[in-house]
């Protein structure tokens, strides 16, 4: 027990420091050119570059941008030790952000295999929808009321962020600054609890469906458009505009 603990120790040593990115190494991208992994397991796409405090949140951020972009194919089983390859690390905080992808909804333990990326369906999408709808509508309108203009004004440079993803087509990218536009908004309301309630029904409400294109650009640049048309209203305080588009919002797209 006392060697196999000195031996996590090491290899968790070997991880990068605070603040430095997961890269996959050279020798563990691009070498399978035909879509398989060596294994007879879904190629595993290489990640993108994040900054976390751990390793398995560096993981677990590129394991959620690559679902969100589609990269983890809904229905398909991907191994722990496959996965870490692709990162070039152990298999250890690979199985540890998959447990919290489990934990979250995203992917349930195939035993013995690894994780299959669960298949939502359109009903889901649309109770969630609905969820979001009840919680953040009265929120907003309170915040209508109460919020000044120059606050809401404040807020418009992430607005135009999303507009930016939306228009490059780059769907993990505007589900980072959506959400991020959407923490902003809530956040004036002062509760923490509410923030991450919210945070994780919005991030669920981006899981792609089995059936659903990835990128569908005209969608993205519609729902970023609102973002815009959202923040007028509100500086306008007007709250019949506020609740017809953050209804609209929710239950017109993914985002």
């Amino acid at each position: 027990m006392e060697q196999g603990a000195a031996r996590e120790r090491a290899t968790e040593r070997s991880y990068p420091p605070l603040g430095d990115a997961v890269r996959v190494p050279e020798q563990a991208r691009g070498e399978h050119t035909h879509g398989e992994h060596p294994h007879g397991e879904p190629r595993v796409p290489a990640p993108r570059v994040v900054q976390r405090h751990s390793v398995r949140d560096q993981i677990l951020e590129a394991l959620r941008t690559a679902l969100v972009g589609g990269e983890l194919v809904p229905g398909e089983v991907y191994s722990g030790p496959a996965l870490g390859e692709r990162f070039g690390v152990s298999a250890t905080p690979v199985r540890e952000a998959m447990q919290r992808l489990a934990v979250e909804g995203a992917v349930e333990v195939v035993p013995n295999r690894g994780f299959r990326v669960v298949e939502r369906t359109p009903r889901e999408l649309a109770e969630l929808a609905e969820v979001r709808a009840l919680i953040e509508v009265p929120v907003m309108l309170r915040l209508a009321r109460t919020v000044p203009a120059a606050r809401w004004a404040e807020l418009r440079p992430l607005a135009e962020a999303t507009s930016t993803a939306a228009a490059r087509g780059d769907r993990a990218h505007y589900a980072e600054t959506d959400r991020a536009f959407h923490r902003a908004l809530l956040s004036l309301a002062g509760n923490e609890q509410l923030l991450a309630v919210a945070d994780d029904l919005h991030r669920r409400s981006q899981w792609p469906l089995m059936s659903a294109p990835v990128l569908r650009h005209g969608e993205l640049v519609a729902d970023a458009a609102e973002h815009t048309a959202l923040l007028d209203a509100l500086i306008a305080q007007d709250l019949t505009v506020v609740q017809s588009l953050v209804r609209e919002h929710f239950t017109g797209s993914e985002c």
